[in-house]
C-alpha cells in the first residue's frame, strides 16, 4: 500500500499545508488506497520537503512529480479524454496557485504577527522544550528568508494583498458556472485547486485575501462541493 508522509491535520482542515492537502486528495479522487504517516520530522524527506510517498519501497518527493508518477504507474483516468487547451489551462492554473498566490498566503501566515500565532501553534504546537523553543524560530526564520528571496517578501502588504486578489480574480473566472475547473467533469488538476482554495477560504484566520475569496461565491461553492464529494 502507498504510505504518504505528511504534516499532521491541523487549521481545521485534514492537512494545512496546501501541498500535502492536493496530493492527498488526487489520491481519494484517483481512487488509490493509501496509508498516512504523520510526521514532522523533514530530515528523512527525499528533498526535505512534506509531502512524499513511499510506493512498495520507490520513494518520491515533490507533489507534483508524484501525481505524475501515480498516473504513469496506475492509470490516468481523471484526466482520460481531455483536450490540449484543457490541459494546458491545467498547468497555468496549477503554476498561479502554486508559484504565485501560494507565496502571498505564505506571507500572511508567517510573516504577519496573527498569522505567525496560529501557524506556530499548528504546526509546533505538539513540540516539548527545548524544541518548542528552537524549532518555530527558526522555522520562521526559513520561510522569511525564502519569502524574500522569492521576491513577493520584497513587497508591501497592500502589493501583497492586490497581487493575490489578481489571482483569486481570475481563478474565480476561469472557474464561472462550471462545477469542476475545466468543466464538468473533475479532473486531476482539481485535488490542486481545492488544496489551495481550501487553504485560504476554510481556515480560522481572516486575512483580507480570505475575504476577497469569500466574495466569489462559485469559489466556497467549488471548495464545498470538493468537500462533500471527497472528504465527507
Amino acid at each position: 500500500m502507498i504510505k504518504l508522509f505528511q504534516f499532521p491535520p491541523a487549521l481545521d482542515l485534514p492537512n494545512a499545508s496546501p501541498f500535502c492537502l492536493k496530493l492527498e486528495t488526487y489520491l481519494r479522487m484517483a481512487g488509490l488506497p493509501y496509508e498516512n504517516v504523520y510526521t514532522l520530522d523533514l530530515r528523512k524527506a527525499p528533498k526535505g520537503k512534506l509531502p512524499y510517498i513511499d510506493d512498495g519501497g520507490r520513494v518520491i518527493a515533490d507533489s507534483g512529480l508524484v501525481i505524475d508518477y501515480l498516473k504513469q504507474t496506475y492509470g490516468d483516468a481523471l484526466d482520460l479524454g481531455m483536450t490540449p487547451q484543457q490541459a494546458a489551462a491545467g498547468l497555468l492554473l496549477r503554476r498561479v496557485l502554486e508559484e504565485h498566490l501560494y507565496w502571498c498566503v505564505v506571507y500572511f501566515r508567517w510573516a504577519v504577527d496573527a498569522g505567525w500565532q496560529l501557524t506556530r501553534e499548528a504546526f509546533f504546537g505538539g513540540l516539548g522544550p527545548p524544541l518548542a523553543w528552537i524549532v518555530p524560530r527558526v522555522a520562521r526564520h526559513t520561510i522569511m528568508r525564502q519569502l524574500n528571496m522569492q521576491g513577493l517578501g520584497r513587497h508591501s502588504e497592500d502589493e501583497i494583498v492586490d497581487l493575490g486578489a489578481a489571482d483569486l480574480d481570475a481563478v474565480a473566472a476561469m472557474l464561472g458556472q462550471s462545477p469542476y475547473m475545466l468543466g464538468d467533469q473533475p479532473r486531476s488538476v482539481d485535488a490542486c485547486a481545492y488544496a489551495f482554495l481550501a487553504n485560504l477560504v476554510m481556515v480560522p484566520l481572516e486575512i483580507p485575501l480570505k475575504r476577497h475569496a469569500r466574495r466569489h461565491e462559485n469559489l466556497v461553492a467549488y471548495c464545498e462541493r470538493m468537500r462533500a464529494r471527497y472528504w465527507a
